[in-house]
This record gives structure tokens, sequence and C-alpha cells, in this order.
């Protein structure tokens, strides 16, 4: 689904995974690779695939990416239908143009209406406080064939928002994330 805005020639795409174009699959990619300069992994591509891709562009190209993609996540030892926001970046010369707030705003949306509570790690607080997202207080673990295992590392990055349908998640209680490959 392509929804125009203004500016002219400013469109908000919001697209599942499957529907992406080849085409549009290497622009995305291309687009991220250069907003990370170098530091986007295909373990980072991958773990964006599966859900939903929210993007601007303009000119024909993807200027600002956000990926929304289902996780369980475990709080007090019961699952939680979490929606995952995965390659978060925009292009640098267009940054501080507001199109990241744009994606997010559009990601928190589709939280609301699809998913308990929505997560992510990042190290810019700021940025997603000022959208409605908290700081996780609690210790991270992931889940391992030998039991739940200590992600420290983690801790001070992950951040939660809490829809309407969050209640009863405390945000000092245990965040146990399902085992996948990469970060």
């Amino acid at each position: 689904m392509s929804i125009p805005s203004t500016p002219a020639g400013v469109i908000l795409h919001v697209t599942p995974s499957e529907a992406l174009t080849a085409k549009c699959h290497r622009a995305l990619r291309a687009m991220l690779d250069a907003a990370y300069e170098g530091d986007f992994s295909d373990s980072d591509w991958h773990h964006s695939l599966g859900g939903v891709h929210v993007w601007i562009e303009t000119q024909g190209e993807p200027v600002s990416h956000a990926s929304l993609v289902p996780r369980t996540l475990r709080t007090f030892s019961a699952p939680r239908r979490v929606g995952y926001v995965e390659a978060v970046a925009t292009a640098a010369p267009v940054r501080r143009c507001g199109h990241a707030s744009r994606v997010m705003r559009r990601i928190n949306e589709l939280i609301r209406d699809r998913y308990e509570m929505g997560a992510l790690s990042t190290g810019e607080h700021g940025f997603y406080e000022r959208l409605g997202w908290t700081r996780w207080r609690g210790p991270s673990f992931v889940m391992t064939a030998a039991g739940p295992q200590p992600t420290p590392d983690d801790d001070d990055g992950l951040m939660v928002l809490l829809p309407g349908a969050s209640h009863g998640i405390k945000l000092d209680a245990d965040l146990i994330a399902d085992g996948r490959d990469g970060d």
C-alpha cells in the first residue's frame, strides 16, 4: 500500500516482505547499507524480513525505512506477541527532515493494531522516547537449548511500546527473546 503525502513527491509505503519486488528489495538493502556505512550485515537484513516494511520514497528512491516483524518475547514466563522493529535508518542527505519520525509513527500504529507490545534495541533512546517508547528496566535473556542465557550487553538498549492491550506487563521483569543468528 502506498499513501501519497506532502510535500509533493514524498510517498510513504507499507508493504509486507513477501510483496516487495526484486527491484524494491535491492533498493531498500542498498539504502540501508549506505545509511549504516557498511555496518549492516546479511543477518541484519534477514532479521528485517518476514513482516511489514514501512519506508519513505522521494524521487523514486527509498530514503527512510523501518520494518516490523513478529516475534515472541516472554515476561514472567508468559509468551507475548510482539512487533519487533528492525532496520531503522535514513539516508544521510535527508536526515533530520522528519522522515524517520514519520516512518516510526506508522510503525507505532501497526503495533497498536496488531500486537500486544512493540520492542526494539537502540542506542538512540531520545528519538524513540519522544515517540512514546519506554526503556525496559529488567534484565534480558536469550532462550537457548540450555535455557535462558543472560544478555547484559543488550539490557540498556531495549525499549518497548506498550499499547492498551499490554496491561500487566512490568518494565522491570525479565525479558526473554527467542534465539536467532546475529545480533
